[in-house]
């Protein structure tokens, strides 16, 4: 009896994570240079979405032509102070040279965040492959950064100050499988939290659906617990700024550990 209430109301027909799925939406084959396949993806897309939305905003809300500045223009100065002050806190003032970088990863995360929680969309921060490839480049390019920064002596980085010769080798390896991690963690935090949270809004808004269209006294009763929905809204919103201040957090450690070899 209770399989056949689940299938009348079909709260396990759609999967949760069939949202994170990357599908084709054009694909064309063409016989150029032996054979080529193009295709656009929802990942692609929503990419292409991402970078307009950052460029318009970048574009719409500067002051050139204008007396005061629009509140767009206010919100992204104030993000610019913040991300700066962070900078001359964890890098020092004279390495605001990687302000630029620090600032755009921070608004491309917060943007790709944010889109993700519009209804219907697609979460491209909560796609594994742009997550560890983000950081797995991030990790990359510290690592070159570190190397001609201190030549050979960056080694010294997986070398604790006062190891005793035996324990090197041991010391050595903890060290680098620790600095490897750097490259997961580093995007497999974004792509855990993000994923958590847009796949349990799917399951809340399935089982709210069915009882809201249940009959009129299950729906008053169902405002209950669509006050506690709209609450976890909010809290994936506020996610989607906390995720981006804690990648850009790290990856500002992480540089510092580059440049000073801490």
């Amino acid at each position: 009896m209770l399989f056949k209430n689940i299938e009348q109301y079909n709260l396990f027909i759609n999967s949760p994570l069939e949202q994170f799925q990357i599908t084709s939406l054009l694909s064309l084959n063409a016989p150029l240079f032996g054979y080529i396949n193009l295709t656009i993806t929802n990942l692609t897309l929503y990419s292409f979405i991402i970078l307009y939305l950052i460029s318009y905003l970048h574009v719409f809300a500067n002051n050139y032509f204008k007396l005061l500045p629009s509140k767009w223009s206010l919100l992204l100065e104030s993000i610019f102070a913040s991300l700066n002050s962070m900078v001359r806190e964890q890098l020092g003032s004279s390495k605001e040279i990687y302000l630029p970088f620090i600032y755009s990863m921070f608004i491309f995360i917060l943007v790709a965040n944010l889109i993700g929680n519009v209804p219907y969309s697609y979460a491209i921060t909560s796609s594994i492959i742009v997550s560890i490839g983000l950081s797995f480049t991030i990790v990359i390019g510290i690592t070159i950064l570190g190397l001609s920064i201190h030549k050979i002596h960056f080694f010294s980085f997986f070398i604790p100050a006062g190891t005793p010769l035996a324990l090197v080798p041991l010391l050595v390896l903890i060290e680098l499988i620790s600095y490897i991690a750097r490259a997961f963690s580093l995007g497999i935090r974004l792509f855990s939290n993000i994923t958590a949270g847009h796949t349990l809004l799917k399951i809340l808004s399935t089982f709210l659906y069915q009882m809201f269209t249940g009959g009129i006294l299950i729906a008053i009763i169902t405002l209950i617990p669509f006050a506690l929905f709209l609450a976890i809204i909010g809290l994936e919103l506020a996610v989607s700024f906390i995720q981006a201040y804690v990648f850009t957090l790290l990856l500002l450690s992480y540089i510092k550990d580059a440049i000073d070899l801490h």
